[in-house]
């Protein structure tokens, strides 16, 4: 995970869009040199965020960023919008030759730091396919982090897979309660054997707890373990990250 800093337009934006890009090209080449698989670019320092859309000054800020990155590293390649900027995400990915998103209340409505989010399944993946835009994977978050699920609580994660696949997500995505905390185990072993689709873990991941969740997910998102001190906010440790590469492939040769 690349957090691009605060675009313009929000409280705490301060570099020019070339200086954002820079950082993140930078980041973006210090991933591909330790061989993460994949990079995914969010906007993480646009505190406070919008709630389901962003304005036309964002989704410009993170085409910029994405198509630097695109140009400078091999990796596959997604996005993020928060908060639940699905749709541009979508438009990023479609104009930056991107290869998925990460998208938020895909399926059922929770409450979140930003208020009441609606599923969006029905309108994203319309609108995917409006903008010929198929081969963008879609990513989906199911009782996410950050988040109230009381109002679906008699819901249980497995059955929010379930919808999820249904309405054709391309993976699901299961998160602890906040960044940075680890995925309750008991979830994990229930949708092992009852989803088809990927499993990716959105949270909590350290290099002394992936042997324990490795057999449990086709992907990991790595962020604020990266940084210094574990911090979100910091920039890359060099040091943290090639201790976790060599941890990942310390576990994939034992396949």
């Amino acid at each position: 995970m690349i957090h691009v800093q605060a675009l313009p337009g929000t409280p705490n934006h301060k570099m020019s869009l070339e200086d954002i890009s820079a950082l993140a090209v930078e980041e973006a080449k210090q991933y591909e040199i330790a061989q993460v698989d994949a990079i995914i670019i969010e906007n993480m320092h646009d505190v406070p965020y919008m709630k389901g859309q962003v304005g036309p000054e964002i989704t410009a800020g993170m085409t910029v960023v994405a198509k630097a990155i695109r140009e400078a590293v091999c990796l596959p390649l997604g996005v993020q919008i928060l908060a639940g900027a699905n749709r541009e995400a979508m438009a990023v990915a479609k104009a930056a030759n991107l290869d998925f998103i990460r998208a938020e209340g895909f399926v059922f409505g929770h409450v979140a730091d930003e208020g009441y989010i609606d599923s969006c399944a029905r309108e994203l993946m319309r609108y995917r396919k409006m903008i010929d835009a198929d081969k963008v994977k879609v990513f989906t978050d199911i009782k996410k982090k950050h988040s109230s699920h009381a109002i679906t609580s008699d819901v249980d994660i497995v059955e929010t897979a379930h919808a999820a696949e249904f309405f054709l997500s391309d993976g699901v995505i299961v998160t602890g309660s906040s960044t940075g905390k680890s995925v309750d185990i008991r979830e994990l072993d229930a949708l092992k054997d009852s989803v088809d689709k990927p499993i990716l873990i959105g949270s909590g991941i350290t290099v002394d707890n992936i042997s324990e969740y490795w057999k449990y997910a086709d992907a990991f998102i790595v962020g604020s373990h990266f940084k210094k001190n574990g911090f979100w906010m910091n920039s890359i440790s060099n040091e943290r990250l090639l201790v976790f590469m060599h941890q990942v492939e310390r576990l994939r040769s034992k396949k």
